[in-house]
């Protein structure tokens, strides 16, 4: 059977989903990039809203959207696991660094994990396939990173105005999820608009020429 990787009832059906998302990034992305305050508090604050909003775009589209897909059910997981560890990470805005750091991995590597089981189970056979091959392993490296880095860090240094200050944990993790959610909404916009007004192809094979054209 062919697979046809720009058909123009998927595209169709697909565009809305990585927009929507890519501005829920972007909202995120701006709120911690124009914060001075990148607090653990702040963190998960704006985490967790990120998250249910994002959640709720993603399950809204695909129930409406993908009807009869065979990847949504993987996607209203993945918009189930959002919204929930968003309405967690509110509910613990006071746990401090540890709380951030372990909703926000836990989503990261939940959500990436589903998001890259959907790009492997669909591959070469939907337009959307290496979209969420890319940002489910963006995704799920945004949990190694958090893995990685110690929650007890701190590392004190003095800033160009002479005072002296610390650059701890709570600031790495909200800065990288600043830069995760960056990188993922430019790359969701961008995809959403392609889909949306990139070319496509009517069927799955390239047409025969004509005799005329061979002459």
């Amino acid at each position: 059977m062919s697979v046809n990787l720009d058909d123009p009832a998927q595209r169709a059906a697909y565009w809305p989903l990585p927009i929507a998302r890519g501005v829920a990034a972007a909202v995120l992305a701006l709120a911690i990039t124009f914060s001075a305050d990148h607090s653990a508090m702040f963190g998960i604050l704006a985490f967790g809203c990120f998250a249910i909003i994002s959640g709720i775009a993603l399950g809204v589209l695909a129930l409406v959207r993908l009807a009869g897909s065979e990847v949504r059910p993987y996607l209203l997981a993945q918009a189930a696991a959002s919204i929930g560890l968003g309405v967690l990470a509110l509910a613990l805005r006071d746990g401090g660094v540890a709380t951030l750091f372990l909703v926000v991995s836990a989503w990261a590597a939940l959500t990436g994990a589903l998001e890259l089981y959907s790009g492997f189970r669909t591959r070469r056979r939907h337009v959307a396939s290496v979209d969420w091959l890319k940002v489910g392993g963006l995704t799920a490296l945004l949990a190694i990173v958090l893995v990685l880095v110690p929650p007890e860090f701190a590392q004190p240094f003095t800033g160009p105005d002479g005072v002296d200050r610390v650059l701890d944990a709570a600031v790495v993790a909200v800065g990288v999820l600043g830069a995760y959610a960056a990188i993922t909404a430019v790359y969701l916009v961008v995809a959403g608009l392609s889909a949306k007004w990139g070319p496509q192809k009517t069927d799955g094979a390239a047409a025969k020429p004509t005799r005329a054209e061979r002459a």
